[in-house]
């Protein structure tokens, strides 16, 4: 009767502390926000997420729209073409991309977490870091959003990025796809 009694007392104190390690796991270092209107027609709703270092170099991939992610951008190559060409997209493994990939959502808003780590799951260095949500509009019209954070080294408050848009292709009409973007991060 004792070993019972100590089994079940043990397994209650050790589901108490998994739950406290999940409740007191942090937030994410950053989190995007979108307004997302999906559009009729082919040769849009098409997007992906994705952080750079301050010089440049890749990080991660946040999300991409499975469609161009599964082999889509060789037979439309003007699909999120600038996240194909810095992620390395052609070499990547399948569970790699399957990890980063869904199908395009639901009209709606949509919110993708950064928690400070690179592509191989270690946390990265404090400093300055890009994150990118480029889309595809309509054939060859699309937007790059861009928003600079800094992680680390300060005191832990929650900022909003400035972010930046850039239209390119010849396309107007399609700009309602993806509307009010914010970029918010903690020091």
């Amino acid at each position: 009767m004792k070993k019972v009694l100590f089994i079940m007392v043990f397994c209650s104190v050790l589901s108490l502390a998994c739950v406290g390690a999940q409740n007191s796991a942090s937030p994410a270092d950053v989190e995007i926000t979108f307004a997302f209107t999906r559009q009729s027609g082919s040769s849009s709703n098409q997007y992906a997420i994705w952080v750079e270092d301050s010089s440049g170099n890749f990080v991660k991939t946040l999300y991409a729209t499975r469609y161009t992610a599964n082999g889509g951008w060789e037979r439309r190559p003007q699909s999120i073409p600038l996240w194909v060409s810095r992620s390395g997209l052609s070499t990547m493994a399948r569970r790699d991309i399957d990890a980063i990939t869904s199908a395009t959502p639901r009209t709606g808003t949509q919110s993708y977490r950064w928690d400070g780590t690179g592509k191989n799951g270690n946390r990265l260095a404090a400093g300055e870091y890009r994150v990118f949500l480029e889309a595809t509009l309509r054939g060859d019209y699309r937007v790059l959003y861009s928003a600079s954070v800094t992680l680390g080294g300060g005191s832990g408050s929650t900022v909003e990025a400035q972010v930046r848009a850039e239209y390119f292709g010849s396309g107007t009409s399609e700009r309602g796809m993806i509307d009010s973007v914010k970029v918010v991060y903690k020091r």
